[in-house]
């Protein structure tokens, strides 16, 4: 009997195999898909890892080979980097729950985001998660927040002038990535949880320590055996995964520590915010994030309540994406108008002017609201520009749940000389999406696309045949019913505290030369050449203007 069974085992693994090299080889194979050339050990995707600058060898591809090209990840297998506009409308808006995240992506965001939306892999799980947190990112709800990204704003201008800058009328070099990154911490900790963390006044805050340089510290030029250990995820049973965070190397143990921290102050967190939906009414109860998060889930129907262990991942997601990639935008952001003094001194008299119109309003306010951040034109285009040309988020992994035809905007020339305009892909295949390509197709963004030249959303030079992202036509929050749901949040404390820092400080590069590098560490971080020991920095000279 046993022999039996061994044998049906065996011809079914045999059968299977069969099929699968059978499909790779016919229609579904992607082998006719130029790329650069690998090694069969080591594919080519590990070069991606170690680029002075994001997205130097995406550009080289795209310019050699079109707007998708083939890559290889270890052992041979077939990874398509994409950038095409018609493909990615149909990966994330045509086709969104069919397309769910690669497992090496969705295995590393749950080792330090634990079961949030970000991992959430079936539509009903997503729409659940979605359901619950969509009323905490309401425009009413957006709105009440303003007054906090303004005194955020206002303390980080505050401490700048009275601990640095009050006795050197010339400027001082100041890392102002660390600074940001302490302020929208802070901000996050009052919108999202009504907490305070401290980080502007204590630069030690154990939330603030825990975050910082984390991806530097676990994602920034990984080893070839882990980059083989990865690539292994697929074949490995869902559940042997889930205890991959406990390994005991660089990576892992920089995210067991982070979530260690971040997981002891949510569960603080998520359970006052519970007591308090409890008794409190909910006209007298907190406006955060979190409450809102809670009352709305205690109202849903049962089968799409999050868990307690779910709201509390989400508490770390917001946390890291709501201050980390905000204050890595704003440093790039404050770099640009260093470089560029011309569109530093046309944002500054924009501000100028537009205060000087809420001066003459016959209301009580005297500072900006939300009507005022959005009729300024330079202000909304300079932020545009800035995500175009500096994605955090430049790759995301991908994988086909079913066998499908991917559409291109554009013909496809083939290994074999072919012209093509679309591919069919089999179940399974994987899939790289390039951000950082997309926002630089001269064909979207004009000739000059490699330049910032904000004025390209002013003068209408942008064309939006294809409609993709959720913001500016951009994929750099994402897109489809998986866009990044806070993008609105991050957007207008941006808007809030570029105002400020430009109304109050004068922005220029350090006196000594200072190489910015855009370092591929799982999120792009700004590092100095020559100083990569030093974690993420981007320095600035910073010059207090007269009231």
């Amino acid at each position: 009997m046993v022999s039996i069974t061994s044998a049906v085992s065996v011809s079914v693994l045999i059968s299977l195999t069969v099929y699968t090299i059978y499909r790779r080889l016919t229609k579904f194979s992607v082998k006719h898909i130029r790329g650069p050339d690998p090694s069969f050990w080591k594919g080519n995707m590990h070069t991606f890892s170690y680029q002075s600058n994001v997205g130097d060898l995406d550009f080289e591809y795209v310019k050699e080979y079109g707007l998708v090209w083939r890559m290889s990840a270890p052992l041979g297998q077939d990874v398509l980097a994409v950038a095409d506009p018609k493909a990615l409308q149909h990966i994330y808006q045509r086709s969104g729950y069919n397309y769910p995240k690669s497992i090496e992506s969705d295995v590393i965001t749950r080792i330090f985001l634990g079961d949030s939306i970000m991992n959430a892999h079936t539509d009903h799980s997503h729409a659940r998660h979605r359901k619950a947190m969509s009323p905490a990112f309401s425009a009413s709800q957006l709105r009440s927040f303003l007054p906090q990204f303004r005194n955020g704003a206002a303390k980080l201008c505050r401490l700048w002038k009275e601990q640095i800058l009050d006795e050197k009328p010339e400027g001082e070099v100041i890392p102002v990535n660390k600074w940001l990154a302490r302020m929208t911490l802070d901000v996050i900790g009052e919108t999202a949880f009504h907490f305070e963390f401290g980080a502007l006044d204590n630069s030690g805050n154990e939330v603030s320590k825990a975050y910082d340089n984390l991806f530097a510290d676990s994602q920034l030029h990984p080893r070839l055996w882990m980059t083989f250990f990865r690539a292994s995820w697929k074949w490995l049973p869902r559940p042997l995964l889930n205890f991959v965070g406990y390994i005991p190397t660089r990576e892992y143990k920089r995210f067991r520590k982070s979530k260690k921290v971040v997981d002891k102050v949510s569960t603080i967190l998520v359970d006052a915010a519970i007591e308090e939906a409890k008794v409190v009414e909910v006209e007298k109860s907190n406006k955060d994030v979190m409450s809102v998060l809670v009352r709305a889930n205690m109202s849903e129907n049962p089968s799409f309540q999050l868990s307690k262990n779910e709201m509390m991942s989400q508490m770390a997601t917001l946390t890291l994406a709501g201050h980390d990639t905000t204050a890595s935008v704003l440093a790039w952001s404050l770099w640009e108008l260093a470089k560029h003094p011309k569109y530093q001194n046309h944002l500054r008299e924009e501000v100028k002017q537009k205060r000087e119109e809420i001066a003459r309003r016959d209301d009580e306010g005297d500072d900006f609201e939300m009507e005022d951040l959005e009729s300024m034109p330079f202000l909304q285009a300079l932020l545009k520009e800035v995500l175009r040309l500096h994605p955090i988020v430049y790759h995301l992994g991908r994988f086909a749940a079913k066998d499908d035809i991917i559409p291109l905007s554009e013909p496809l020339v083939t290994a074999t000389g072919e012209n093509i305009e679309e591919i069919p892909i089999a179940k399974g295949q994987e899939f790289l999406i390039s951000v950082c390509a997309y926002n630089r197709i001269k064909g979207i963004w004009g000739e000059d696309a490699n330049e910032f030249n904000p004025q390209r959303f002013i003068n209408g030079e942008v064309e939006n045949t294809i409609k993709l992202g959720v913001y500016g036509n951009l994929m750099t929050f994402s897109a489809g019913t998986r866009g990044c749901i806070g993008w609105r949040f991050s957007l207008i404390e941006m808007q809030t505290v570029l105002v400020a820092l430009v109304q109050n400080f004068e922005f220029s590069l350090p006196p000594t030369e200072t190489e910015i590098l855009r370092m591929p560490a799982g999120l792009m971080a700004p590092m100095v050449k020559n100083r990569l020991k030093e974690g993420v920095l981007m320095p600035l000279t910073v010059r207090a203007l007269s009231a």
